[in-house]
């Protein structure tokens, strides 16, 4: 990042913490005592918050592969580590490295120091200097205490810094805070700094340094939907894609398909979709926020997900971690669609991918799988070698940064809420059509688009039908023209339209959490959204359990049993 280590002579405060409940140790000889440390200059903001950054970026792999290595979509492969196998089997032990709840509190405590700490009355030209900072650090907070308590279940819930160890001490003593608990508290604390504008540091290792930061009002809107605040989450997706000034797409170019439709073959397929897509422009990139990490280990934290994902010179190109079973069985259950005109047609024609006989597994059904996911094999290679011979690679990490938010990913939330809140058909018409005023009269009745009012409206200068798509055809082909691909409906007429929107609800839900897998894999996403919707009313443990333990193709009856109990889904606190 032109380094964060560079800066981290001059932060105001690092933690190492070791002790007291293994969460909360504050002795540490970098710690600088609070009287030596009044923020009320810019450089030392600037300083502070990079050296925040510095904290989250040693929780950036756990974050990804808590959530990935637990979920459905990936498995170990058999030179995975014990670490590794154990998260996957759910044996989630204290001395688990990937266990190690101090890091996430290095984050916390360092966000509470800096805003205990920093001049927020200072001014200059009318303007409070450090008020972007601020926020952006309150933001930090809320977003690692989410991170954490998906995690954990219940955490220690700290809001002042903690400088001796009898204030570590006392703070382990209080009752402990749940999902709903945390979200409530940081709504709350971030409400009032919506609108602030994100820091500009301006240009880091040829980076918009604004990336660092987190869109606040995704932020709270992924806040509201793990609190369940359905019309909430769903007001606050819309303001942040609906923003006057920077008015977030679907980027219509992003997308793999089949160029051909007479060959369906390898030549055939034309791959646009990447999630890195190269701009220096905030927003104008589907990634919205990411964490940049090190190039160089020297230089601070250096993410391992390409050494664990992929094959490398580092590991002899032997990945511990692979597509599941159950990511294949996904991925070709899809139904692919095309509209095709012939130059001697007047109208166009829909077509249908094969679902079977491509030489290429991968290229059954939604082809986002495929472009994610390579594997080949190696020819020369024989058995004394000590280099695998079949090589791995998923395109989804990238030396510089572990994703936060993404533009696909936020709208795939802003349907979950809508669905929710009780506007099913809008929901589906994220996934099929897009949301702009072009589609809303063939995607929503007049009841619903009523009910819903401004939650589903954007701007007709910014949205139309040229520049809005469904997320399901970025991997599916045409989904507005795909017969297979609809809004569900009962067999039977209900007695009341409510009736039959609570029967749409659970349907429209599972639809959404499919193409969050297909949209969202590797990702750090999946067990967390399959835990957000089995937390649900009308839902069960079973929900989790049925996916994670057909993650290899067959029902793992122990890995079930151990997952019909919700505490299982949590890591042990020290």
């Amino acid at each position: 990042m032109k380094k964060i280590y560079q800066f981290l002579c001059a932060i105001c405060v690092v933690f190492g913490f070791t002790a007291c409940a293994d969460m909360l140790e504050t002795d540490s000889n970098l710690v600088e005592y609070e009287k030596d440390n009044t923020l009320n200059h810019p450089t030392d903001s600037v300083y502070s918050v990079l050296g925040i950054i510095n904290k989250i970026q040693v929780i950036a792999d756990r974050m990804v592969l808590l959530g990935e290595v637990r979920g459905d979509l990936v498995t170990t492969t058999n030179v995975a580590s014990s670490d590794l196998k154990r998260l996957a089997d759910f044996e989630l032990s204290q001395d688990n490295k990937y266990n190690q709840v101090s890091d996430y509190y290095a984050v916390i405590n360092n966000c509470n120091y800096y805003l205990a700490h920093v001049d927020t009355a200072m001014q200059r030209r009318g303007r409070q200097v450090f008020k972007e900072e601020y926020a952006a650090v309150k933001a930090f907070r809320a977003w690692t205490y989410l991170q954490l308590v998906k995690a954990y279940g219940k955490v220690p819930l700290v809001l002042t810094p903690m400088m001796t160890e009898r204030e570590a001490r006392d703070a382990m003593n209080r009752q402990y805070s749940d999902i709903k608990e945390v979200c409530n508290t940081f709504i709350d604390d971030l409400t009032p700094y919506a609108d602030v504008d994100l820091p500009d540091f301006g240009t880091i290792n040829s980076t918009n340094s604004q990336y660092f930061f987190i869109p606040m009002k995704a932020l709270l809107g992924d806040l509201c939907l793990w609190a369940e605040k359905y019309q909430d989450a769903a007001r606050w997706y819309h303001e942040f894609l609906n923003d006057r000034e920077a008015p977030v797409m679907t980027v219509a170019g992003n997308s793999i398909q089949w160029a051909s439709v007479s060959t369906f073959d390898a030549n055939s397929i034309s791959d646009a979709y990447s999630i890195w897509r190269s701009s220096d422009d905030y927003r104008s990139n589907e990634i919205l926020s990411y964490i940049p990490m090190e190039s160089e280990a020297f230089h601070g934290n250096v993410s391992d997900l390409t050494n664990l994902f992929c094959s490398t010179t580092n590991n002899n190109y032997y990945n511990q971690l692979t597509p599941s079973r159950g990511m294949y069985n996904l991925s070709a259950e899809q139904v692919y669609c095309i509209k095709y005109q012939t130059a001697t047609s007047t109208t166009p024609d829909t077509v249908y991918a094969p679902t079977s006989g491509l030489f290429n597994e991968a290229f059954h059904g939604d082809l986002r799988f495929y472009s994610n996911f390579r594997e080949t094999a190696v020819s020369g290679k024989d058995s004394y070698s000590e280099r695998s011979s079949v090589h791995q690679t998923i395109y989804k990490f990238r030396s510089e940064g572990i994703v936060i938010y993404r533009s696909p990913i936020v709208y795939l939330h802003y349907a979950e809420a809508l669905n929710r809140a009780g506007y099913p058909q809008s929901a589906f018409a994220v996934l099929k059509y897009g949301l702009c005023q072009d589609n809303l009269k063939q995607a929503v009745d007049t009841a619903e688009q009523r009910a819903a009012g401004d939650l589903i409206k954007f701007s007709t200068a910014v949205f139309n039908y040229d520049n809005t798509r469904g997320i399901h055809s970025r991997g599916s082909g045409n989904s507005e023209c795909n017969a297979h691909y609809v809004m569900p409906m009962p067999s039977v007429a209900k007695s009341s339209r409510q009736d039959t929107i609570d029967y749409q609800i659970p349907i429209v839900e599972d639809m959404i959490v499919d193409e969050l897998a297909l949209e969202g894999a590797f990702e750090g996403n999946r067990f967390y959204d399959l835990l957000r919707v089995a937390s649900r009313s009308g839902r069960t443990a079973s929900y989790l359990a049925d996916r994670v333990a057909c993650r290899n193709g067959k029902k793992d009856a122990a890995l079930h049993a151990k997952l019909m109990d919700k505490n299982n889904w949590f890591l042990p606190l020290p």
